[in-house]
């Protein structure tokens, strides 16, 4: 079955909504932190300040949206791309300055200084735009969830913001795509031309090496025949031919100066 994927914007509502403690809004998700701040005492003799969360809990209710038509319920929207929660409340509570809490605690190197508590919320009346799953439960009541393949979107911006912000990320990711296929072909033929210039740079030296060879043995053979003619040479000659023997598989990077020929060490 093919999931329905709609829209739908108006604003937060519920039946029982929850009443936050620190800030006095009414919400239907209200997320709470409590952070130990303190100064710790560190090897180089100083005080450094640190915290260390103590408490986080969160409190959600079956909330809804209405449009002045009718409502639709929401499911699972903290999953959801673009949700956000305001700040409802943020309160730093001082920690006592008793005698005997103080010298614990600088015996442990530690100075406590207070506790910091959030409070996050989604406001009733609040103004929501959401793109999921339409479903309709048994008893009849229609609610937006995610779905299992596709987008699913809770956010304050109006639904033409959101096609907008998808426009822009849409040219983003095209831009990226086409630099990385240059790059890509970049490399290709930048691997082609190298190995077509080694092979060139192979057969030209094994081509200057050959001819040297043959040029070499014709000199050789004119030798022995003047040799042979006046009755001179040894066998060391003819069996050890002076020739110069070079590796055709690595660059040179020395020379030997008797014959010029360059090799790799």
């Amino acid at each position: 079955m093919i999931p329905i994927i709609v829209t739908i914007s108006g604003r937060v509502g519920s039946e029982t909504p929850i009443n936050c403690r620190h800030s006095g809004l009414r919400g239907v998700i209200v997320e709470g932190t409590a952070e130990q701040h303190f100064l710790k005492h560190n090897d180089a003799g100083s005080w450094i300040q640190d915290s260390a969360l103590m408490l986080s809990m969160c409190k959600e209710v079956p909330w809804y949206l209405d449009d002045e038509t009718g409502r639709v319920y929401v499911v699972g929207a903290r999953g959801a791309v673009g949700f956000a929660l305001t700040v409802g409340s943020e309160v730093f509570e001082e920690s006592g300055r008793s005698i005997v809490r103080g010298t614990l605690d600088y015996l442990q190197g530690l100075k406590m200084l207070g506790v910091k508590r959030i409070e996050q919320v989604l406001p009733t009346g609040s103004s929501l735009t959401v793109v999921g799953e339409a479903v309709k439960d048994d008893i009849g009541t229609i609610r937006i969830q995610k779905p299992q393949k596709g987008p699913f979107y809770v956010s304050p911006k109006s639904i033409d913001q959101l096609v907008s912000n998808l426009g822009k990320w849409a040219r983003w990711y095209k831009y990226a795509s086409f630099g990385l296929t240059i790059f890509g072909v970049f490399l290709i033929t930048k691997h082609a031309i190298h190995y077509y210039l080694e092979r060139r740079r192979r057969w030209e030296l094994r081509r200057r090496v050959l001819a040297a060879a043959a040029k070499r043995t014709g000199s050789d053979n004119e030798d022995s025949t003047l040799k042979a003619e006046n009755g001179t040479g040894t066998n060391q000659d003819c069996v050890m031919p002076d020739l110069c023997v070079i590796c055709l598989e690595q660059e040179y990077n020395a020379v030997f100066i008797q014959c010029r020929v360059k090799l790799e060490a």
